[in-house]
């Protein structure tokens, strides 16, 4: 549960920033009053005269403060205002160019297949993905507002110059920002800092107003009882607010430094606790050493905004020569010996030769085309064929002359069933994937949902069954996360067409007028992450879960009437599991009728739930896990609680991540 501890502490950051922010306003509009004065008396002494029958003009110091804020406050609220789309918005600044999920480039695929593998083992919506094309140093980042639109940008260095297993590793250490809250913060940061900067460039350019006027008006020059001259006094107040601008910026880098160094090395550990390989994130870090001591371009971040950006990079923009207190990031040895516990040599760090993906990741070179049903059952039966005798290889006895075959997780069998692959990377493919999720039901309900999509869909109809055919052949741990795996492709469409996919879902639903927990599962997750309002903080309303204690009882109650009905057991018996950890005083009478369970009900629960302070959820989740005892963790309660996950923000505990990622990727 370090998540909640470090959403916790990215908050209390938040606040942090804000009180440092306030601070270097107030010392910059003091610092600029003071200026101000100063070079105005100068020039009065200068001039011979006074033209006031006080020492400043009118309103003196309340011009210089306001002008000081406007450009301040201004600054950072167009800056955020630009900023409005989050992660893409960050990297388009950055110059990044969005991969499409459906990319036939071998690096671009071996990417999107390494951020894939990572959603699949935390339960996050998979995040898009940039690459900065003209970048030929080993960087990266990640940014947004929430898990719902974060963005993983890498340089084109990074593709060219390192293995997949240290690609993991910048891949993990990047998640780490993900889950820990470090990336709202950042966007903040980026913000704060440009509207301080703003001081710097309005001072530049009044430097160079006051000189052009100043030649202007050469031919008239004043008498010396006209006072002081005004050319003069702009471009000296022009020089005070350049320097006190770059003063400001000098303190805002020791605000990114304080702010972001710890969290590097937090972002190295993490990296290799989730990929369980040190070399992963190490040897990236030490072909990142090798690269800055050789220099030249593969050293830095060329792009202009590379400054502004910094503290959000895996490395250091560029060597700098203000490191220690003001440097953005960790020295690379220091950071090395916390990974290996020992001092490591550098790397180089050639360009690699294209690899060639293994037949698990290549994509097929056609476009998506829907099969028809019938090429659909039998090239689903081949695969189950293929499934089935890698099962037979792996429980051969030993000293056999079979070699053993190492069993497939859910991710390498969605990939090795070519029109599942191609569908969760291509948008509109994707969106017939999704609404063939909501065709697994019974008999009659499934034919119901048919005649729903043929009569209302008619267009995606047969894409829709086709998918819905395919996706039976799938084993059941590798249904829910094609949501996760689609939403890079989902997310490129306009906002429009997800409305218009999440009406339609909500009428495919409603056509047999009932709602099934797969259903509920399903809608749960698709409207935390595509729902217009998806991509907004949510507020902190409540601080403790007392405060929702009613809310709280509810989800207690549907845990425990679904595990009831899976082990065949009276619900106040599982509800009982409950009663004896929970958070707060409970008796078996508060387990709540089925009655009050509806849809729309358990709804708005999870809506307020979602408004509780970081470190109360954990609480939370921890009791709605304890509804299964001793026993394991039946699919059907993994689902459920992965969409509580998702519905309150944060990742699925371990023992949720478990039950799909069965095979090679530890859970997150």
């Amino acid at each position: 549960m370090k998540f909640f501890e470090q959403q916790d502490e990215a908050r209390r950051q938040t606040k942090k920033l804000v009180i440092l922010f306030v601070l270097a306003v107030i010392a910059i509009v003091i610092a600029v009053n003071v200026a101000m004065a100063l070079l105005w008396n100068g020039l009065q002494t200068y001039a011979g005269g006074q033209p006031y029958a006080t020492p400043y003009p009118p309103a003196f110091f309340l011009t210089n403060t306001l002008v000081t804020l406007l450009l301040i406050i201004g600054g950072t609220l167009i800056e955020m205002f630009r900023l409005r789309d989050g992660g893409d918005a960050v990297a388009r600044m950055a110059g990044g160019r969005l991969v499409a999920t459906d990319t036939s480039d071998t690096r671009e695929r071996r990417l999107i297949n390494v951020v894939e593998e990572m959603a699949l083992a935390s339960g996050i919506a998979c995040p898009k993905v940039y690459v900065l094309d003209r970048e030929q140093s080993i960087n990266a980042f990640a940014a947004g507002y929430n898990l719902n639109e974060a963005v993983i940008a890498v340089t084109r260095g990074t593709l060219d110059r390192l293995s997949r297993d240290e690609l993991q590793g910048v891949v993990a250490h990047e998640y780490s920002h993900i889950l820990n809250g470090d990336m709202r913060l950042n966007v903040r940061l980026i913000g704060v800092l440009f509207g301080i900067q703003m001081v710097a460039g309005f001072g530049q350019q009044m430097m160079g107003i006051g000189a052009r006027a100043s030649m202007i008006s050469a031919p008239r020059r004043r008498d010396n009882n006209n006072g002081v001259p005004i050319q003069l006094f702009i471009v000296g107040a022009g020089a005070i607010l350049f320097v006190i601008g770059y003063i400001g910026i000098f303190f805002g880098r020791l605000i990114k430094s304080a702010v972001s160094r710890q969290r590097e090395f937090l972002a190295d550990a993490s990296a290799v606790q989730f990929t369980r390989n040190p070399d992963g994130i190490g040897n990236a870090l030490r072909k990142i050493g090798g690269l800055t001591k050789k220099g030249g371009e593969e050293a830095r971040i060329l792009h202009g905004n590379a400054e502004q950006l910094s503290h959000l990079f895996l490395s250091a923009v560029r060597p700098s020569l203000l490191d220690g207190l003001f440097a953005t990031h960790p020295s690379l040895q220091e950071r090395l010996r916390r990974i290996y516990g020992r001092d490591m040599t550098l790397m180089d760090a050639p360009v690699i030769a294209q690899p060639a993906l293994p037949p698990a990741e290549r994509l097929p070179d056609l476009p998506f085309v829907a099969s028809g049903f019938a090429e659909v059952q039998a090239a689903r039966q081949q695969a189950v064929a293929d499934i089935a005798a890698t099962a037979a290889l792996t429980s051969a006895p030993f000293g056999t002359d079979q070699e053993k075959a190492p069993v497939l997780s859910p991710l390498e069998q969605i990939r090795r069933m070519p029109d599942i692959d191609r569908a969760v990377h291509d948008p509109y493919a994707a969106v017939s994937l999704v609404l063939a999720l909501f065709m697994e039901s019974d008999a009659m309900q499934s034919e119901e949902k048919t005649i729903f999509v043929r009569t209302h869909l008619p267009r995606q109809a047969e894409q829709i069954v086709a998918m819905a055919a395919a996706i039976r052949q799938l084993p059941r741990n590798a249904r829910l996360p094609l949501l996760d795996i689609a939403m890079p492709a989902l997310r490129r469409l306009p906002v429009n067409a997800h409305m218009d996919m999440l009406d339609n879902i909500s009428r495919l639903i409603n056509s047999d007028q009932r709602v099934t927990l797969h259903e509920f599962v399903l809608q749960t997750v698709l409207e935390r992450r595509l729902d217009a309002r998806a991509n907004r903080a949510v507020p902190v309303r409540f601080h403790d879960l007392h405060a929702l204690r009613q809310e709280c009882l509810k989800l207690f109650s549907l845990v425990a009437h679904v595990m009831a009905k899976l082990e065949k057991l009276p619900a106040e018996q599982t509800f009982a599991r409950i009663v004896a950890q929970a958070p707060f005083a409970l008796t078996p009478a508060d387990l709540q009728p089925v009655s009050s369970l509806s849809y729309q009900e358990i709804k708005q629960v999870l809506d307020r739930v979602n408004q509780l302070a970081p470190l109360s959820k954990p609480a939370l989740i921890k009791a709605l896990l304890n509804v299964t005892g001793s026993q394991s963790l039946p699919l059907t309660m993994a689902d459920l609680l992965r969409a509580i996950c998702a519905a309150l923000e944060a990742p699925m505990p371990a023992a949720v991540a478990r039950i799909y990622t069965e095979a090679g990727w530890p859970e997150a």
